[in-house]
């Protein structure tokens, strides 16, 4: 009999337990890059419909699709922002945790930037030049060994004398696997005898072109990249790495360096002219859309003209905005609630 009365409390515990963990708000983590847009359109959301505003949490894109992944249920995020698209590991991950339907929206394109305040000199740099100043270890004479270059004049004669100093995003970040690639891996790929590793020692290659100083001269400053702008108006030498959107909302005291001689402008941006530039994505469970109210709704908020648009209320936030034929894409798949394929 007390067995039989235990067990029924039992169940009756997991019975409220499971109650309790029901939400009537949309969860959403991820990019520090998306954050600004998503928490743009959620408060917009929230105010313009019958649905609770979202709560919105900065936790970079790895840290958001790993907590997007750790399973299916409301105590997991039902949305994920990323600055790169999700990989095929990542899937995987889902997909071990019973995480097997993915709907993948992409939002509009973004310039990471290498900027500085406007106090000192603007910065010309060519990807190779971005390379030499941060890598880990570069090639001298056909030796691999530790980066010696101090200042900017190392890098290159024609730079100023001051010393390298960059902050910039954790390997957590969207933000910092952009820029191995977009940056650092293509201005390692300018120098002959690594690019010829390619081929020959791929993981070599790899681990050369993407690992980043560890000397003081690379910082990590974490995923708050507001932080990151007040430290360059307190350090006129200093540099930082981010998203265009946030050197477009802090351009009355921060400019960004010019990559291969274009500048980091919306225009350049848009047209692929800008050599650093990526791609932003949101990445939303299947599973949670009925569970949790609004999140559909919240998908056609976000992929609707009047906000990720050329003249939506996103692009006075620095969104670039997708090309028309890509945007009608995009929305198709949005409203069809098709499946996420590699």
């Amino acid at each position: 009999m007390l067995k039989n009365i235990l067990a029924l409390s039992a169940v009756a515990l997991i019975g409220a337990t499971g109650m309790a963990e029901a939400r009537d708000q949309i969860r959403i983590v991820g990019s520090s890059t998306v954050f600004p847009f998503s928490t743009t359109v959620a408060e917009r959301f929230g105010k313009t419909t019958d649905f609770k505003t979202p709560v919105v949490e900065s936790t970079g894109s790895g840290g958001g699709l790993k907590l997007f992944c750790s399973g299916a249920g409301v105590d997991t995020p039902d949305i994920t922002n990323a600055s790169r698209r999700i990989k095929s590991s990542e899937v995987a991950l889902c997909a071990k945790n019973g995480v097997k339907e993915i709907i993948e929206v992409k939002v509009g394109y973004d310039g990471i930037v290498i900027a500085n305040t406007r106090k000192a000199k603007q910065f010309d740099l060519s990807r190779k030049e971005i390379f030499l100043a941060l890598a880990k270890d570069i090639m001298v004479y056909g030796k691999i060994v530790p980066n010696p270059n101090k200042t900017w004049k190392d890098v290159n004669a024609a730079l100023p004398a001051i010393r390298i100093e960059v902050m910039g995003p954790p390997p957590t970040s969207g933000t910092r696997d952009a820029f191995v690639e977009l940056a650092m891996e293509k201005g390692c790929s300018d120098i002959p005898e690594i690019k010829a590793m390619k081929k020959t020692d791929k993981n070599g290659f790899k681990a050369l072109c993407h690992t980043m100083r560890e000397d003081g001269a690379f910082i990590e400053a974490g995923e708050n990249d507001n932080l990151i702008v007040q430290k360059l108006n307190a350090n006129p030498d200093a540099f930082g790495i981010f998203g265009y959107s946030f050197l477009d909302q802090n351009s009355d005291t921060v400019q960004g360096s010019k990559i291969g001689g274009m500048d980091p402008t919306f225009e350049n941006i848009a047209d692929g002219k800008y050599p650093v530039s990526r791609p932003l994505f949101f990445y939303v469970k299947k599973a949670h859309i009925g569970t949790v109210p609004g999140i559909q709704e919240f998908m056609t908020e976000f992929t609707a003209e009047s906000t990720w648009g050329e003249e939506g209320y996103l692009t006075d936030k620095g969104l670039i905005p997708l090309g028309d034929a890509e945007r009608k894409d995009w929305s198709n798949k949005v409203n069809s609630l098709a499946n996420l394929s590699m």
